[in-house]
């Protein structure tokens, strides 16, 4: 089993900036690539991005430029850097682990995080 817990979700002004962490703990061996997902009220939960084992990362057009995905391997942790932010940008966003990347998108969605609010208001 895999756990997810993700964190540093709040609320801020548009243009800021604001990180996102996903720490993962238990069976992490299982784990062939991780990525970023958003969903915001009444629109369906969209892939915002992913990074594979190998340490390649991309990110959804949307938020090219703006957003960046990385990780710590001494931390067992993913991050999603946000910088400016935009109303639209406001979502709940979920840390989402599973099987190799195809066509850009995570094959066997197996693990999830509880979710995290983004909030971008002035």
């Amino acid at each position: 089993q895999v756990r997810l817990v993700e964190s540093g979700g709040g609320l801020v002004q548009p243009e800021g900036s604001l990180r996102l962490s996903c720490a993962a703990s238990g069976n992490i061996l299982s784990i062939n690539s991780m990525g970023w997902y958003r969903q915001a009220p009444g629109k369906q939960r969209e892939l915002v991005a992913t990074l594979a084992s190998g340490g390649s990362t991309d990110t959804a057009d949307f938020v090219k430029g703006r957003f960046t995905i990385s990780r710590d391997n001494a931390k067992n942790t993913v991050y999603l850097q946000m910088s400016s932010l935009k109303p639209e940008d406001t979502a709940v966003y979920y840390c989402a682990a599973g099987g190799v990347l195809l066509r850009g998108y995570i094959t066997r969605l197996n693990y999830w995080g509880q979710g995290t609010q983004v909030t971008v208001s002035s």
